[in-house]
């Protein structure tokens, strides 16, 4: 039997793992901003993938614009971070009150990860590794990385919308 308290101690937790995780990231971007920012030019120019000419077309070699997508990938990053704190706050709150606290923890905690399915989902798997064939290069390939961050932000997804024992009984019932 699951109690929503024990639910919301694990959702909490595992939320605000997410949430450091992705916070450790944003920071090292900003603080270390030239490692990654060659990644993402690296990525967007496909300099070194198989150099297809059926796929080159897809490159984006403008130093600005790559600049620009890696910028918007820190800001989403942060603001994804923020939520996961937010929620992570929300959880920790909803261990005392329960009821719509849990809601509003759970509200919070989709969006922010759902924020990181879509970057890592969409941005680094999806665009990343097929638009730009990122898969090709033996030097600049974060496929490994983001399906990994992607599996465990639908996994933590998965287990903070599971019903409590309390939240699955019929309306109207004794017990």
């Amino acid at each position: 039997m699951r109690s929503p308290r024990t639910l919301s101690a694990v959702s909490a937790v595992l939320t605000g793992t997410m949430a450091l995780y992705i916070a450790l990231v944003a920071f090292g971007n900003i603080t270390d901003f030239g490692t990654n920012q060659q990644f993402v030019r690296h990525v967007l120019a496909m300099d070194t993938t198989f150099k297809d000419d059926d796929l080159m077309w897809r490159a984006i070699t403008s130093t600005a614009l790559q600049d620009a997508a890696y910028i918007a990938i820190i800001v989403w990053e942060t603001l994804a971070a923020l939520v996961l704190l937010a929620s992570t706050a929300l959880w920790c709150k909803s261990l005392r009150g329960g009821g719509s606290g849990i809601r509003r923890a759970r509200r919070a905690g989709t969006v922010g990860l759902l924020m990181l399915m879509l970057l890592f989902g969409a941005g680094f798997i999806a665009i990343g590794g097929e638009w730009f064939s990122m898969w090709q290069s033996k030097s600049w390939n974060g496929l490994d990385a983001a399906t990994r961050v992607f599996l465990l932000s639908g996994i933590v997804l998965v287990l903070t919308h599971l019903p409590a024992s309390a939240e699955r009984r019929e309306p109207g019932s004794e017990g």
